[in-house]
């Protein structure tokens, strides 16, 4: 079911011109960064076909879904809050700020806000937090592509110099060949160090 525009038509109804879809994703991971995207879609045009929540379509789907935001999106930005500073300053803040850091990298900047789940309180601008949104905003929905599709690659490339964990298969999440790994070789300086997950597994 292709995703809708209800929440950005509204915003362009008040208004706003540079509506910003905001989501992030590996929150629930044991390694790795938490990344978060911000989009702004260019609403004239069709959306990408198929446009939905990044976990509900193919790898596949996915990918071809990134390449033409880029391609088409007013603008975009990502970024990433790394395993140490997750551990120092809790998932949550961590979350924000990658969302934070991601929406004040964009050009043009924008001047509304959708996001998934949370406020953005550090940001002065008017902004609307929807519970799943990433299913139900086609501005979230593509934040959440432009993150995982990173996010994915980025853990892929990651594979290469921790090549025991697995990353390449479950990007950091804590599947069975995860805490098999974590049991049999501890944390590695990607882990998470103060989730529970990699507590009770690598000590």
């Amino acid at each position: 079911m292709q995703i809708g525009t209800e929440f950005e038509n509204q915003a362009l109804a008040d208004g706003y011109k540079f509506i910003a879809g905001v989501d992030e994703v590996g929150r629930g991971c044991l390694a790795g960064a938490v990344v978060a995207a911000a989009v702004v879609l260019d609403l004239s045009e069709p959306l990408p076909e198929g446009l939905n929540d990044s976990k509900k379509l193919t790898v596949k789907n996915r990918e071809r879904i990134d390449e033409e935001i880029r391609q088409t999106a007013v603008c975009f930005a990502i970024a990433q809050i790394e395993a140490e500073e997750i551990d120092r300053i809790n998932i949550l803040q961590a979350t924000k700020k990658a969302m934070v850091t991601a929406v004040r990298k964009l050009i043009p900047a924008a001047d509304f806000l959708l996001v998934d789940a949370v406020q953005l309180k550090q940001i002065n601008l008017p902004q609307k937090a929807i519970i799943h949104g990433d299913a139900i905003s086609a501005s979230i929905a593509a934040a959440s592509i432009i993150a995982k599709v990173y996010r994915d690659n980025l853990m892929r490339e990651l594979d290469k110099i921790y090549p025991a964990y697995g990353f390449s298969k479950h990007a950091g999440y804590g599947t069975k060949a995860h805490f098999e790994a974590l049991r049999t070789y501890g944390a590695c300086p990607l882990h998470r160090k103060t989730f529970r997950g990699v507590l009770q597994t690598s000590n």
